[in-house]
């Protein structure tokens, strides 16, 4: 279901999309779609491919066969960068006594956008996106000196001060605990439901699968499962991935 306020329709089409590192197999004809409104995770085991399958949808992997389109584009001519905010791995993983501050940490994604904007518009807008992720009080604190959560929530404040339609992100909790891990996707779901915001978590945690979640993508090279949350937890592709030893984890909501 569409959030309020967010447009429906599709956004991203991957088609017959392979991919090999060193002639090894990394992916192998992979064809998915991405809508307005969806909360889709990606999951999969460590080594599966999520990441690759990332950095191909956002134009900084070529894939060696088949597209990737945005609004119908094909993803080497897209040029509307602003529409997508992306939250990389260990994001978050800071020196301490990095010279940068809350505030400055944001305001990175503003100055490297190609649109220009009046300074107090740059202030207003990254105040705006720090209130969201409950992180204006700290405008001023130093990056390395916040706990990994709240650093969490300064790169999501950067990937969205922008005002992007889709918001992806890559395992984002590794290295985080289990309540943190909640607050995180409680925020995750306020910025889809309240900022109508469409967001792709990529993550090998099958148990993040929870209320929040209504797409699910579950990769293992191939396309295992693409398709409705509450038909992925009653499906066979859940049971074989459990099957197979990969990690689950009980997040109650």
């Amino acid at each position: 279901m569409a959030s309020p306020g967010t447009e429906t329709g599709e956004l991203i089409r991957v088609e017959g999309v392979s991919f090999s590192y060193g002639g090894i197999p990394v992916l192998s004809d992979v064809s998915l779609t991405i809508s307005g409104g969806d909360f889709l995770a990606i999951l999969g085991p460590n080594g599966s491919g999520k990441t690759t399958l990332l950095r191909i949808i956002l134009g900084l992997t070529r894939p060696d066969r088949g597209r990737v389109t945005i609004l119908g584009r094909p993803i080497e001519e897209f040029a509307e960068r602003g529409m997508i905010g992306y939250v990389p791995q260990q994001a978050t993983h800071f020196d301490p006594i990095f010279p940068a501050s809350v505030r400055e940490v944001v305001a990175m994604a503003v100055r490297s956008s190609r649109r220009r904007i009046a300074r107090a518009e740059e202030e207003a807008a990254i105040l705006h996106a720090l209130e969201i992720v409950d992180m204006a009080d700290f405008k001023d604190r130093r990056i390395g000196r916040l706990s990994g959560g709240q650093q969490q929530r300064v790169f999501i404040a950067r990937a969205i001060v922008q005002k992007p339609r889709l918001l992806f992100l890559d395992e984002p909790t590794t290295g985080v605990d289990a309540e943190t891990q909640d607050r995180f996707y409680d925020l995750l779901a306020s910025l889809h439901t309240t900022e109508g915001i469409t967001i792709v978590l990529v993550t090998h945690d099958i148990g993040i699968v929870n209320k929040h979640i209504t797409k699910v993508a579950c990769l293992n090279q191939r396309l295992i499962y693409h398709g409705t949350h509450d038909h992925f937890c009653s499906s066979g592709a859940l049971k074989d991935m459990l099957a197979g030893g990969h990690h689950l984890v009980s997040h109650h909501h």
